[in-house]
């Protein structure tokens, strides 16, 4: 994790765990490294915090409450920043990477010559346009190393709009119920699955060659 996230986060835990206020030293950003505040520790810490988050939040006057959305906002973005660098050399390297959309994610993978990447909604969310027999899009250097998609030109390749149903892609193209892409991500296993799914998928047209450069990124 970027240092500027780990400061930033030691800056805001306070707030929200009245067990770690006390713990200046932990909270000071100077203090702040990868070696003094490892990952599983602020990770337990956050979710501690988001079980006591309800009853402190009913505490809260308006400005703080605000003040505290202000500050998560902040922290939103600079994650959002540094996650979707993910998969910043893909192969072939001239296609680059395409545009994340938002409530959903992209689960690429390169075969030969090829970038494949199949777009992915969250939950309660649906593709703007038909995608049933579309599963994927893809980009190879003998392409002029331009992407497939049904936006005209740049690396756009959907989006995800709110919908009580999920009809216009395949099945597959859907994160499970409460699984959302992001939770995909955090655990190792379930993105393994993911990314086995569209290998197979993408097998099953007869699309041959190692599966390299694997990867899912989230909106």
């Amino acid at each position: 994790m970027k240092p500027t996230i780990l400061r930033f986060i030691c800056l805001v835990l306070p707030m929200f765990h009245p067990l770690l206020a006390s713990e200046q030293e932990a909270a000071n950003p100077s203090n702040c490294s990868a070696e003094s505040v490892p990952h599983e520790r602020l990770s337990a810490q956050l979710k501690e915090s988001l079980d006591c988050i309800d009853t402190l939040a009913s505490k809260w006057a308006e400005n703080q409450t605000a003040s505290v959305l202000d500050s998560l906002n902040t922290a939103i973005k600079v994650l959002q920043k540094h996650h979707k660098t993910a998969c910043t050399e893909p192969h072939p390297k001239r296609c680059g990477n395409p545009m994340v959309h938002s409530k959903g994610g992209l689960v690429c993978v390169t075969m030969g010559d090829v970038r494949y990447c199949k777009p992915m909604c969250n939950e309660g969310y649906d593709f703007a346009f038909l995608r049933r027999s579309r599963l994927y899009e893809h980009c190879k250097a003998g392409n002029k190393t331009s992407w497939s998609t049904q936006y005209i030109g740049g690396k756009r390749l959907a989006d995800c709009n709110k919908s009580t149903i999920q009809i216009a892609g395949a099945k597959s193209a859907y994160f499970p119920e409460g699984q959302d892409c992001l939770k995909t991500k955090s655990e190792s296993d379930l993105e393994r699955n993911i990314t086995r799914i569209f290998v197979s998928e993408l097998q099953s047209t007869g699309i041959q060659g190692v599966p390299e450069y694997k990867c899912l990124i989230c909106g």
